[in-house]
């Protein structure tokens, strides 16, 4: 699950990762009445768009202005439209809220994550000198210039070793501690938190020698939010694709994606290889959809409801292989659900595994046309033509 910037910021705060005074605002008169309050003698101000989303100040998603005309001006440019950054697509994300913050120069950026090696399976300390936008460039390009310090889970990182990488990185003793207890606040969070990522980029030295966590990202492991009810309530359901919201109220792992061929399928590393031969067949999957191992009549309406609100969606192809779920079930969940919902669109269904050959006799005898097909690439083939014909 992701989170707003300004939340991740009160998070930090809570563990000691120094951040901006900063308000969080709705409309343009709010934005310029705390610009007024927050405002000293030689501060700049940022207006930050709350998305979903990295990359916002390459999509103008974030402003650096010197007066409080400016943020309102800026605010009421932002407030209401949509974000459409490298990492939203052509449907951009809303932006409801913003940011405000008093701010100086940058004398001095440093990027810094806590985030999950599944290979060492471990935490990891990322941290690089070079900060900033341009830091997957830098990882590119410059690889030496990214440090990793991987930890134990349970004990945490070591203070020793932080305290020598912090003085690798600067030298004023001053600020290598702040540093120090930047990582270590950080690792902190990741660990007792049950996130997946946490990530400040820049982390930044001012031009008064002050030490601030610029951004703020965190992202948590869905499947420990139910240790974290407090951290489970900042969700933010606008920012999330309906289709994905309404799939996660039936236990569906639904990702929507650019094509016109519906998948429902069990499993999802059988998901995985029916979009695979989907392209293999010309087509292009509309989504990424796992029902389960336990899928029933409920689940399957629902799966069909949640693709049929793609209006590019012109065929569903259902991909099936029976195990602990008896295709003959299946079966019978099918015509209930296409039944129940009225589907529109050619559907093609393939059943192998438990029960396989009741279950293609059921769908033989369905008041409506299905089309059934025997091998994984068949399937495929005519989820492509039926595509292309409708």
């Amino acid at each position: 699950m992701n989170i707003h910037e300004y939340q991740a910021k009160e998070i930090f705060s809570r563990y000691g990762i120094p951040v901006h005074a900063h308000r969080v605002v709705s409309s343009a008169e709010e934005a310029c009445r705390v610009a007024g309050e927050l405002a000293e003698p030689g501060s700049l101000f940022v207006v930050k768009a709350q998305v979903h989303a990295g990359g916002r100040g390459k999509a103008g998603g974030i402003k650096l202005v010197r007066s409080v005309e400016e943020v309102k001006d800026v605010a009421g440019q932002l407030i209401g439209s949509e974000l459409k950054t490298i990492q939203t697509g052509s449907s951009g994300k809303p932006i409801d809220r913003l940011i405000v913050e008093a701010t100086r120069d940058i004398a001095k950026e440093f990027y810094v994550s806590v985030v999950l090696d599944r290979v060492a399976e471990k935490p990891c300390l990322i941290v690089s000198e070079a900060g900033g936008m341009d830091i997957e460039a830098i990882a590119a390009t410059e690889p030496q210039k990214i440090i990793r310090r991987h930890f134990d889970s349970t004990a945490g990182l070591n203070e020793k070793d932080v305290a020598s990488l912090a003085e690798r990185l600067i030298q004023d003793q001053s600020h290598a501690n702040l540093l120090k207890q930047v990582f270590m606040g950080m690792a902190q969070l990741f660990l007792e938190l049950d996130a997946s990522l946490v990530e400040i980029n820049p982390l930044a030295i001012m031009d008064n020698d002050e030490m601030i966590a610029i951004d703020a990202k965190i992202n948590f492991d869905d499947n420990a939010l139910f240790r974290h009810p407090d951290i489970a309530a900042l969700r933010d359901p606008r920012q999330e694709d309906s289709r994905e919201s309404e799939a996660k109220k039936f236990d569906l792992s639904y990702v929507g994606l650019d094509g016109n061929i519906g998948c429902i399928v069990n499993g999802a590393g059988l998901a995985m290889a029916t979009m695979d031969i989907i392209k293999f067949a010309g087509g292009e999957p509309a989504n990424f959809l796992d029902v389960g191992g336990g899928a029933n009549q409920e689940k399957v309406a629902a799966a069909f409801k949640i693709i049929l609100k793609d209006p590019n969606v012109k065929a569903i192809l259902i991909n099936i292989f029976g195990g602990i779920m008896r295709c003959d079930v299946v079966a019978e969940g099918v015509l209930e659900a296409v039944t129940e919902v009225g589907v529109k669109v050619p559907i093609v269904v393939r059943l192998e595994g438990t029960n396989a050959e009741q279950g293609k006799k059921i769908l033989q005898n369905a008041p409506f046309k299905i089309i059934s097909a025997s091998s994984f690439g068949e399937a495929a083939e005519k989820a492509v033509e039926a595509a292309q014909a409708h």
